[in-house]
């Protein structure tokens, strides 16, 4: 029946999936309120004594779904009778709203097949309105209840936080792209946000702000855990003070939970210094708390400092900044020197550093959003200002991760590009990075230890088989007096680093003379000059030295020699090049012997321009 239907046209599909976006939103919207009124109702049932009937329960469960958004509430019934405002928002419960409409925004805006999708623009602005609607609904509901929502905040901040989140969700359909901005935006943002290091380097402040900020809540529920523990007792008493039935210990313990990452806030706050306001008249900072507080009784709030000025102990929590800035440093340097990529693709000190400010700056406005959100007031009194200060959290958050974060993380950089092993192995190509340099032998003689790669075409000489010649006697090599002086003593080495290394997979062994062997190991004539035994390698046979340097064997020239001709087009000459017989032997003529030889090549023709040895 689907495939015999009629098409519907374009603005019909359109239409229909603006539809079911808005639809999308009301749904969630719904969900999270249904999840806590039932929770409220549970609770409500449960107590022994209610205070008003079922409308009142759902109308406080609608009060608290608002709040959540972060809309401000009223209290109405008080002592005094002077409505009290209710501004502390459990960041706990702002969790499960942002998620639902987060969730419904992204399930708008991806694609699916054989359904229609709207645009991205059209499935923020539905689900957005989808949901508002529900909330404008519920915030008329709860006019009458025990909670009542102040008209300015839905707003701000409950209109924005939908908002957000529904813009998060958009955008993690759309696969998380970092731009382009709108036209309107600054011509020079546009470019900047255009160019892939841009990004990459505001992808990495981003994500060491974030680090800093998680290190920080870490840090400050640390210090909540440690001072609860301490102060157990009092947290017990003030549990158990609030409530007498277990139905009502539950909602308390409830309350508290929802509010544990507010204290993990408070304790941020404590070590940055600031610090937080227990009322109008006290504030409590590492240096001591001051002044009259006015705390409830609540359980959370025995981790309190004591009256008086600090202690060593409370001078402690300021590693928890420190903390938080190195590692907002770690994880820069981390994407500006990468363990595994060249030295030549690490970024520059002063991309490391302003990057590391950015992080800093990052991680300062993230804690001040989130300090702000973490306290407010409880009443028109003495508790009209409880919880910490945004706007001093906020600036030692930054000034705290600018002013460790940057130079550690210049530190850093530099210690991870001068690791051992690690710079000068990736500047080089794939084929050389066997190569090591020269060795430095005894009496400090060079030998090279490894033989550079060769060029292409090229190999090692081959020994002809047969009978190896039987060596003739001839005279001693001349050796001057300090050499025989110094030949029965101990041979002297020289400090070499990389003696102690492996071989990389390029590198070849070197063959030596038993004159030289004799010369390194301390012996002369193939015994030890200790005890006069014979050597172990004293049976060996002798051989000569092979030639280290490619460069000009037959094959290579030939080789460079063809290279040259087919580049020149034909203006090359056609005539082989001239190995001289130094180079072809592999070594130069040092005694009468080698003259002798070299006369004997000139003669035979060999050394004529174009003769085969």
């Amino acid at each position: 029946m689907t495939e015999r239907g009629p098409m519907l046209p374009v603005e019909r599909t359109r239409t229909l999936a603006l539809a079911s976006a808005f639809v999308r939103g009301g749904v969630a919207a719904g969900l999270g309120l249904g999840a806590l009124t039932v929770l409220v109702t549970v609770l409500w049932i449960s107590s022994p004594h209610p205070d008003s009937g079922p409308g009142g329960a759902l109308r406080a469960a609608a009060g608290v779904w608002l709040l959540a958004h972060g809309a401000g509430l009223v209290r109405p019934d008080t002592l005094s009778g002077v409505p009290a405002p209710v501004g502390v928002v459990p960041l706990l419960l702002v969790a499960g709203p942002v998620w639902l409409a987060h969730r419904a925004a992204r399930d708008a805006a991806e694609p699916e097949e054989g359904r229609p999708r709207p645009s991205q623009a059209g499935a923020f602005c539905a689900v957005t309105a989808g949901y508002l609607l529900v909330a404008a609904g519920a915030a008329a509901y709860a006019r009458g209840g025990p909670l009542r929502v102040v008209p300015d905040t839905l707003a701000f901040p409950v209109a924005l936080v939908v908002a957000g989140a529904a813009a998060a969700g958009v955008w993690t359909a759309a696969g998380r792209p970092f731009g382009p901005l709108p036209s309107w935006s600054p011509l020079v943002l546009q470019e900047a946000v255009a160019r892939t290091l841009f990004r990459n380097r505001a992808e990495a402040a981003c994500r060491a702000a974030a680090v800093g900020v998680m290190v920080l809540l870490g840090g400050g529920a640390l210090l909540v855990a440690v001072a609860l523990g301490r102060n157990a007792e009092a947290a017990q008493d003030s549990f158990l003070a609030l409530a007498g039935d277990w139905s009502g210990r539950f909602a308390v313990l409830l309350l508290a939970v929802s509010l544990v990452p507010n204290a993990a806030l408070w304790g941020a706050a404590y070590g940055l210094g600031p610090g937080f306001a227990l009322g109008t008249g006290a504030t409590a900072t590492p240096l001591g708390l001051a002044g009259d507080p006015a705390v409830p009784h609540f359980p959370l709030l025995a981790a309190v400092p004591a009256e008086g000025p600090g202690t060593p102990a409370n001078w402690a929590v300021l590693a928890v900044p420190v903390v938080a800035a190195l590692a907002v440093a770690w994880c820069t340097v981390r994407r500006a020197a990468p363990a595994d990529a060249p030295r030549a693709s690490a970024w520059s000190p002063r991309e490391t550093a302003l990057v590391t400010a950015l992080a800093a700056l990052g991680c300062g406005g993230a804690t001040a959003l989130l300090t702000a959100a973490a306290g407010g007031p409880l009443g028109t009194g003495a508790l009209t200002a409880f919880g910490p200060v945004w706007w001093l959290t906020g600036p030692a958050a930054l000034a705290w991760t600018a002013a460790i974060g940057v130079p550690v993380a210049l530190l850093l950089r530099v210690w991870r590009l001068r690791e051992p092993g690690w710079a000068w192995r990736r500047d080089v190509p794939e084929g050389l990075e066997g190569t090591r340099g020269v060795r430095e032998g005894a009496e400090g003689q060079s030998a090279p230890a490894e033989q550079m790669p060769k060029p292409a075409g090229s190999r090692e000489p081959v020994r002809e088989p047969g009978p190896e010649p039987s060596p003739e006697p001839g005279p001693e090599p001349f050796r001057e007096p300090e050499k025989e002086a110094d030949a029965d003593a101990e041979p002297r080495r020289r400090w070499a680093p990389w003696r102690k290394r492996h071989p990389g997979p390029g590198d070849e062994a070197v063959r030596k003379s038993p004159a030289a062997s004799a010369e390194a190991e301390g012996t002369v004539d193939g015994t030890d000059p200790e005890d006069g035994t014979p050597a172990e390698d004293a049976g060996i046979e002798p051989y000569d030295f092979l030639p280290t340097d490619p460069w000009h064997e037959k094959e290579a020239r030939e080789a460079r020699w063809a290279s040259l001709k087919q580049g020149s087009g034909g203006l090359m000459a056609d005539f082989p090049a001239r190995v001289p017989t130094a180079l072809r032997t592999g070594r130069a003529a040092r005694t009468e012997g080698a003259d002798r030889t070299d006369l004997a090549d000139r003669t035979d023709g060999t050394d004529r321009p174009g003769a085969t040895p």
